[in-house]
């Protein structure tokens, strides 16, 4: 049975330089999030559009994973909206389906990162995806801090 878990991260950034972080997160978030990501490499395609194939290497301090192989299924740069699907890694042993969907919306002077799972357990004994869904809103937080903090225009 597929299931559905939602986050809605409301930050102080402007939605294109939100947008423009998380697009070159390939290169950023080892950089800001060192904690979490021991890198992020391209393995297939440009990086950022429909088809590409990136390597996530987790940090030693991430209990829960070593690393994670995704496919960029949509990126719709003029709707600030991206998702992907976990092809490898831990994640796949304990879900036949793992996919993120992604999409930076305006609120105010700043914007709203609108983050969904759609997932289906291996079996009933595998955890609903919490963990994942705390790392993503401590992502968007600490992302939204440092860009301003270091005033990164987009």
């Amino acid at each position: 049975m597929a299931c559905k878990t939602e986050l809605d991260v409301e930050v102080k950034s402007s939605t294109d330089k939100m947008w423009e972080a998380i697009r070159d997160s390939t290169k950023l978030f080892p950089k800001i999030f060192p904690e979490l990501y021991e890198s992020i490499e391209t393995v297939e395609g440009d990086g950022k559009s429909a088809g590409t194939i990136r390597l996530l290497k987790y940090a030693p301090g991430v209990k829960i994973l070593t690393f994670a192989k995704e496919r960029i299924d949509l990126a719709d740069d003029e709707n600030k909206h991206v998702s992907y699907t976990v092809i490898d890694g831990e994640i796949v042993s304990l879900y036949k389906t793992f996919r993120a969907i992604l999409k930076v919306e305006g609120k105010g002077e700043g914007s709203v990162v609108k983050w969904c799972i759609e997932y289906e357990k291996v079996n009933e004994e595998v955890p609903d995806p919490d963990p994942f869904k705390e790392i993503a809103a401590k992502t968007f937080s600490d992302l939204d801090e440092y860009l301003i903090k270091n005033s990164i225009e987009s």
